[in-house]
């Protein structure tokens, strides 16, 4: 059985973003390495993994040439209090977006890297608890 394992951001310096990790997102380290570094966040098993480039590298990707994607999103239950809480230290954001009941803005790091917060509605299928019932079902139908 497959499930993501960590995630892994390039960063140009270790020390600065550790610190900004650890202030804006909550993670907290598991250990690390020569230019490296891993990190679990609050809540989910997914883990994070920051890791020493020499200049910034890309984390998005463009859909039809002209809408940027993030590769990842983070799920928050209060979108509008995460958004102000980033906008309150100074984190540069885009407004926050309402895409048919999923409601999400973007943030970037020290090294500019695009991450995506998201907050779907409940009665989403991809809405966390739904997506579980899913997974449910199918390990009974085995």
């Amino acid at each position: 059985m497959f499930k993501v394992g960590s995630i892994f951001i390039p960063v140009t310096d270790m020390k600065k973003s550790t610190d900004w990790y650890v202030k804006f997102l909550g993670v907290k380290i598991i250990d690390s390495w020569e230019d490296g570094a891993g990190f679990y966040l609050p809540a989910g098993t997914t883990q994070l993994a920051l890791v020493k480039v020499e200049s910034p590298q890309p984390t998005e990707f463009i859909i039809k040439g002209e809408q940027k994607n993030s590769y990842f999103n983070f799920v928050v239950d209060d979108l509008e209090a995460a958004h102000q809480q980033f906008r309150n230290n100074g984190i540069v954001t885009t407004e926050i977006d309402d895409f048919g009941g999923m409601k999400f803005f973007d943030f970037f790091d020290l090294d500019g890297n695009p991450f995506s917060v998201v907050n779907e509605v409940s009665n989403s299928p991809f809405h966390s608890d739904n997506v579980r019932k899913m997974q449910e079902r199918d390990k009974t139908n085995k």
